[in-house]
């Protein structure tokens, strides 16, 4: 009976896969009104799908030593105490090198180019201790769009010496390695943790990832610890000379002595109101110069729209404000001096009657 019932509708269902090759078989049963079982109407559409939805082939890739590492941001669902009361889930970068597999990850303050170019360098420096001749990425805002990197992406890949790929839309298995190790954090790492705030976070992952590159791979039939050094032996050295990261602009220190990083408001000593200040932050801090000398060091806030002062900032204010204040007094220096005007006719040789000059 199921097979004369599934004959009265094939050519309905036809009709519909021909129109829209992935229309679910939820809704197909409900378009042509089947009463039977769902897993029957199931097992008869998928036969007859793949006449009708094209093929999408996925190219086994093969990753020779040093080649690619793999970027992604991961963001974990847990909120995180970010400071000032506030939660939130920060994202994690998350970058694996292609042939050994070994996993470098840290929770950056957010996704905007400056703060994904310092974790970048963070971890090829610190963790990975090499630069892959490749760098792969999706289509993150913060990297670039439409087959154009931002201009501070550009000015790191130039110092590194390596390339940048974006992968195209819709094309996931490009960095499926990346994906994975992703999943792996969230259910290898984060079950069970609690975190106090970023540092607490990143300090645990960091305890961690050891561990995690001790794991066998089936599909190497190694672990990534074991692999790593033949893949940083392919890969280029790190830069001589550091790149510069993270948050960098020049700016007239205001009246209110405060400049403003991603959000949130810094102090700065108020003797320099008035004068241009070079502003830097990184993922850790924020600092303040002219001419060489600090000004301002202060922690990087990671909550939003807060305002960061430094006690003695607020001391010198008050000080420098008490001095403007103060009543200046004038000094005439011609006050308390009586010329006799009778100087005046002697210097010209003026005769006044009865006066010799």
């Amino acid at each position: 009976m199921t097979s004369s019932a599934w004959l009265q509708v094939e050519s309905a269902v036809r009709m519909l896969l021909a129109e829209t090759p992935t229309m679910p078989a939820s809704v197909i049963a409900e378009r042509v009104g089947w009463t039977g079982s769902i897993s029957w109407l199931r097992e008869n559409i998928a036969r007859l799908r793949p006449e009708y939805a094209p093929a999408d082939p996925a190219d086994r890739l093969v990753w020779l030593p040093g080649d690619a590492v793999q970027c992604d941001l991961w963001f974990p669902p847990v909120k995180i105490p970010t400071g000032a009361g506030h939660q939130a889930s920060p994202p994690v970068l998350v970058m694996v090198a292609c042939y050994s597999r070994f996993i470098t990850a840290v929770m950056l303050p957010s996704r905007t180019t400056p703060d994904l170019i310092a974790g970048m360098w963070l971890l090829l420096r610190d963790q990975l201790r090499a630069v892959p001749r490749r760098l792969v990425w999706d289509n993150e805002a913060g990297i670039g769009r439409r087959g154009y990197l931002t201009g501070e992406v550009t000015s790191l890949i130039g110092v590194l010496g390596c390339r940048l790929v974006q992968c195209k839309p819709y094309d996931p298995e490009t960095k499926g390695i990346v994906e994975r190790a992703n999943q792996y954090l969230e259910t290898s790492f984060l079950p069970g943790r609690t975190f106090s705030g970023p540092d607490d976070f990143n300090t645990q992952l960091a305890e961690w990832l050891p561990a995690a590159n001790r794991r066998m791979v089936r599909r190497l039939d190694a672990q990534p610890a074991q692999l790593i050094e033949l893949d940083r032996a392919a890969m280029l050295t790190l830069p001589p000379v550091a790149p510069q990261v993270g948050w960098r602009q020049q700016v007239r220190l205001g009246r209110d002595y405060y400049v403003r990083v991603a959000s949130n408001d810094y102090s700065v000593d108020p003797a320099a109101i008035g004068t241009m200040v070079d502003v830097t932050a990184g993922l850790d801090q924020v600092i303040v110069t002219r001419g060489g000398q600090v000004l301002a060091r202060h922690r990087r806030c990671w909550s939003i729209r807060q305002v960061i002062t430094d006690p003695d900032h607020v001391e010198t204010a008050a000080r420098l404000r008490a001095a403007y204040q103060q009543p200046r007094t004038t000094t005439d220096p011609d006050a308390g001096l009586v010329r006799d005007l009778a100087c005046y006719d002697t210097a010209f040789g003026v005769t006044i009657e009865g006066v010799a000059s």
